[in-house]
């Protein structure tokens, strides 16, 4: 398509590569000798960029090039994305599924790689989790994509809508969905703008749940990639400590759980799980509240 759209215009090279300069966007000779060819393909942020900007110079739609462009070959870090490993971590989850719809849920986040995600669990004097803290740093697989769908599952099942606040602090906006029969809602989160292939962006969201007050045992994220840091923090109130704590973690969900060393509380009745390599997989933290392990009501 480049090629042709070279010929067409009857563009030499040289002239394409003053024309990007004169954008502030610099590309060598042989890059774009490389890319007519076929030999190589934009992949930096400079680079498609350009591409952008080659779409204009060259009168094609937006979109037309950077359409083509095959996935990014897998070098150093960035060979942690596996799209099978992906679809394996949500493959067995009927929830995530109904809670999605059939479409969404086949499409869910697909353009997107999670490389950053620091949740804070905080649970009030009824052991019920009453407040969510999410900051979640995507890079964009493809150009194009504008929003990060999540689902929030609650433990209070019946919670009224009204007791439940959605607060978008690093993003646009979001679309909130509250699906009280299965526990949970759903929200696109918008950036405010499409993303290009391989740039980031920060989102930071916090959902409340006034008036909670179903215990809880357990919080747990669904990671599809391995991602460069991962954080779980769970907080709780000073009036209702539990008596153990421990990380675990499944490859899948419905694979065997895997458990790690008893988390102590911290001076501010805090724990976390910080994985030195997080990998694909279900990461979690679970509890007992006093009374649990010997089988009283709680």
């Amino acid at each position: 398509m480049f090629a042709a759209a070279l010929r067409r215009r009857d563009l030499p090279l040289e002239r394409v590569r003053d024309r990007l300069r004169a954008q502030g966007i610099t590309v060598g000779l042989a890059t774009l000798s490389y890319w007519r060819s076929g030999r190589s393909q934009p992949e930096r942020p400079e680079s498609l960029r350009a591409v952008d900007a080659l779409e204009g110079l060259l009168d094609l739609p937006h979109g037309t090039l950077s359409s083509l462009l095959a996935p990014r070959r897998p070098r150093g870090r960035a060979a942690r994305y596996d799209p099978e490993v992906r679809r394996r971590v949500y493959a067995d989850d009927p929830y995530l599924r109904k809670a999605l719809g059939d479409e969404r849920f086949a499409h869910f986040n697909e353009g997107l790689q999670s490389t950053v995600i620091h949740t804070t669990v905080t649970l009030n004097r009824h052991r019920a989790v009453c407040e969510l803290a999410t900051t979640h740093v995507v890079k964009a697989r493809r150009s194009g994509v504008s929003q990060l769908s999540v689902v929030v599952a609650m433990d209070d099942l019946v919670l009224p809508e009204g007791d439940i606040a959605f607060e978008v602090r690093y993003g646009e906006s979001a679309r909130v969905t509250c699906l009280p029969e299965l526990g949970c809602l759903t929200a696109d989160i918008l950036f405010g703008r499409s993303l290009v292939r391989n740039e980031t962006a920060v989102v930071d969201y916090t959902v409340r749940m006034a008036g909670a007050t179903t215990p809880s045992h357990d919080y747990e994220r669904r990671v599809p990639a391995t991602l460069r840091a991962f954080l779980l923090h769970v907080r709780f109130d000073p009036r209702a400590l539990p008596a153990v704590c421990r990380p675990y973690y499944r490859e899948h969900v419905g694979a065997p759980t895997r458990r790690g060393q008893r988390l102590v509380p911290d001076a501010s009745h805090t724990v976390h799980l910080v994985p030195d390599r997080c990998l694909p997989g279900v990461h979690g933290v679970d509890w007992e509240w006093p009374g649990q392990a010997s089988g009283e009501a709680v």
